[in-house]
């Protein structure tokens, strides 16, 4: 996937694969599950990032992962995990669940409320290596922690001070906006993916709305303003 010219490609949230499953509605950024496009696997490191909607006290039955590690960031809602290790939490608006998928684990997904829908996003990110260790963790932060500001979630990159620990050289920020502005600064050959999970902003010019993304690489700088709450993927390129 090496790429020497800027690129500054946006996905419309309308482009996403979509799919109605009733208890579950689901927009994919990359190739998942029903949906594969041979050109469309990946960004970067960046395998995953599906935004999910699951009804009242429905989700996800125990299902395997391995060789994976998986960021889950909940938007509104409360999202129940249990997993083969004996790891059960409840992560609510703002939270971070991680999930190093390692050697190999089965886990289980709901929605904890019996009256209201959760919304997350839920990000896969390929490891610098298989077989490494499982993990579990998940942290709760405030809306003070990423107002108008990038706050840097998780990140394996080497020298950071993040509060969850990646295993490959990546590093996951978020931000909420309210007519505020950001930046962000990439290293020579780092390859970025915004997502708008709410909101209307512009981004190096360019207006995006709720479910829009952009894949940057080669871009030096990210310029954000308006109003909204934005994940930030600063990856390597694995290709």
């Amino acid at each position: 996937m090496t790429i020497a010219t800027p690129t500054f490609a946006i996905q419309r949230s309308r482009d996403r694969y979509y799919a109605d499953h009733g208890w579950l509605k689901t927009c994919h950024s990359f190739s998942f599950a029903d949906y594969y496009d041979p050109a469309n696997q990946n960004w970067g490191a960046l395998r995953v990032l599906n935004d999910d909607r699951v009804a009242a006290g429905q989700g996800f039955p125990p299902h395997p992962h391995r060789d994976m590690e998986i960021i889950t960031y909940v938007l509104s809602g409360e999202l129940e995990h249990q997993d083969s290790m004996g790891n059960r939490g409840i992560v609510g608006p703002g939270g971070v669940q991680y999930m190093s998928a390692g050697t190999g684990i089965r886990h289980s997904e709901f929605n904890h409320s019996k009256t209201d829908e959760l919304h997350f996003i839920q990000m896969w990110i390929v490891p610098p290596t298989t077989g490494l260790p499982t993990q579990y963790g998940q942290r709760d932060f405030t809306a003070a922690d990423r107002l108008d500001r990038w706050f840097l979630a998780a990140s394996g990159k080497p020298g950071a001070n993040a509060p969850i620990s990646l295993q490959q050289n990546a590093a996951f920020s978020v931000a909420r906006l309210v007519d505020g502005s950001v930046k962000y600064a990439f290293d020579p050959g780092r390859l970025g993916f915004l997502f708008v999970a709410e909101g209307s902003i512009v981004a190096n010019g360019e207006t995006l709305g709720a479910g829009d993304a952009v894949r940057m690489a080669s871009v030096s700088a990210l310029d954000v303003k308006g109003n909204g709450e934005l994940l930030l993927w600063d990856v390597p390129d694995v290709s």
